[in-house]
């Protein structure tokens, strides 16, 4: 990769920071993020052809608030600060940045001058506002020498700048789909850059298969195969890499969707160059989960079990070096500071874990991916249309989509309504306008009355949502007449189930997954 021209993405610790990477990507150009801490000699070694700098939860105005690399502005660059990226500019080249009495969060509508080379092209109403998404407490009060305000709103007259049409400020955040034209905002700074949008979803295969290549050279990989999208992907990846030298461990915990292990053992027979075994423990992960209705105790059972049935299927196959791992961005920024002071979301995906406990060298070949670039790479690497598209599934399984108790009996009527709904969602192409679809089995009972005879028995929510990168979503608007027939199918069909309900809560507030 170090061939490709280069914009370089300073993490302010914004949870947006991988959504300027995605943007970037998107056009074509390749793109690193570093810590914000960065030497400003390593910047200059990696000859980045303009700068970005992101967002951040910090404030200026407290004394342990993060820095640029001294010199930083000195050089010089195409530069683009984004929200704290903005307020630090302005602070270091000589304005004055303080606390907003009116803070702006969510939508909001900006003037623009249009005559800035950040804003050609930037579709506008008739009073020249564009729509944007802020998230701000600090604004900047006082521009520096040479800089003249671009953008404004009706709370902050200086909501973006510029200076030599080489070094602008934005207040707003471009990279969220919330702000319809940062893309084109984006765009137009990688063409001040000169950049030769040379980077390509073929590229990426060709350079990683070379660097797995190299990194694995004799060596053997293990790597834990689900079946989803992104450990098939992985695989795939080091399959084309190593062959045969890759070997896939499918563990069979008794919490799968209805058919899985038969399904992803055939599509990973053909046209494979790897090893796989299947490993039924399904009994123990059970017999363990009895009783358990806490979802993180639920998590913990059932990564200590996955370590013990993968370690040991894994140390069974002798001299092992590396463990694969289908890591995706959203995986990461949701469980770690990544590559700077991000605030940390949530904890229970346990990225990471299973190195420490094994011993191996780590190969993530997607960690800095998002799912739909992932998806894309499966398509180019020619995997099949149904692994490809298939929405994702927790690591835990089913054990957070069962709330309460987790048991076989349990699981086994989620399995036949969720096979249903998807059956159903299929059927009538709604499945690829979904980003993710799934039943959950409720902890509750609801009285029914079927036939004569009055019912007392389980309650299904069906979920669905569209979303890009998954760190946002909004619910999907299935036709009623689908739902109507979803629903008719699963209480006629699946013994059990006497009520199904559609959830319509968004991200945020809610979570994509009930636990």
């Amino acid at each position: 990769m170090s061939a490709h021209e280069l914009i370089l993405i300073l993490d302010f610790g914004s949870q947006y920071t991988q959504l300027i990477a995605r943007r970037v990507r998107e056009l074509s150009v390749y793109c690193e993020i570093v810590p914000c801490t960065i030497p400003l000699e390593e910047v200059k070694q990696k000859n980045p052809k303009g700068l970005i700098l992101s967002g951040g939860p910090s404030s200026l105005t407290d004394p342990d608030a993060p820095q640029a690399p001294e010199g930083l502005f000195e050089l010089d660059l195409p530069m683009l600060g984004i929200c704290y990226g903005m307020q630090l500019m302005a602070k270091n080249l000589g304005g004055k940045v303080a606390n907003s009495t009116l803070r702006e969060y969510g939508h909001a509508e900006v003037v623009i001058d249009k005559t800035c080379k950040l804003f050609k092209g930037v579709e506008t109403d008739e009073q020249g506002l564009t729509s944007v998404w802020m998230s701000h407490g600090d604004h900047v009060a006082h521009l520096p020498e040479g800089f003249t305000a671009t953008g404004s709103t009706e709370n902050n007259p200086i909501t973006a700048m510029q200076k030599d049409n080489r070094i602008f400020g934005l207040q707003f955040h471009p990279e969220v789909s919330h702000t319809p034209e940062g893309l084109t905002m984006i765009e137009n700074f990688v063409r001040i850059c000169g950049m030769s949008q040379d980077w390509t979803t073929e590229s990426f295969i060709d350079e990683t298969i070379a660097r797995l290549k190299s990194e694995v050279g004799d060596g053997r990989v293990v790597l834990g195969l689900s079946g989803g999208v992104d450990s098939s992907v992985a695989a795939a990846l080091l399959s084309r890499a190593i062959g045969d030298q890759l070997y896939c461990i499918f563990v069979d915990n008794g919490l799968l969707r209805k058919d899985e292990v038969a399904e992803v053992v055939k599509a990973f027979n053909n046209g494979f160059s790897m090893n796989l075994e299947v490993v039924d423990a399904s009994a123990e992960f059970l017999g363990e989960l009895k009783g358990v209705t806490d979802p993180e105790e639920k998590r913990k059972i059932i990564g200590r079990l996955f370590i013990e049935a993968f370690d040991k299927s894994a140390k069974a196959l002798g001299n092992v070096q590396f463990l694969g791992q289908g890591t995706i961005y959203p995986d990461v920024i949701e469980s770690t500071s990544f590559k700077g002071p991000s605030a940390t979301i949530k904890s229970h995906h346990n990225v990471g874990g299973l190195p420490e406990k094994m011993n191996l060298s780590l190969i993530e070949p997607l960690r800095e991916l998002f799912k739909d670039e992932v998806r894309r790479i499966g398509y180019g690497l020619g995997l099949p249309k149904e692994l490809v598209s298939r929405h994702p599934f927790p690591g835990p399984g089913l054990a957070v989509r069962v709330l309460g108790e987790v048991t076989k009996e349990r699981c086994d009527i989620l399995r036949e309504a969720d096979a249903i709904y998807i059956e159903e969602i299929r059927n009538a192409d709604w499945y690829d306008k979904i980003a993710q679809a799934f039943a959950v089995l409720l902890p509750i009972q609801s009285v029914g009355v079927m036939g004569d005879e009055r019912t007392h028995e389980d309650v299904v929510a069906l979920r669905a949502v569209n979303t890009t990168d998954f760190m946002t979503a909004d619910w999907t608007h299935i036709p009623y007449e689908l739902l109507a027939k979803i629903s008719g199918r699963i209480i006629n069909e699946v013994k059990g189930i006497n009520r199904v309900t559609y959830d319509i809560s968004s991200k945020p507030p809610a979570t994509i997954e009930w636990e």
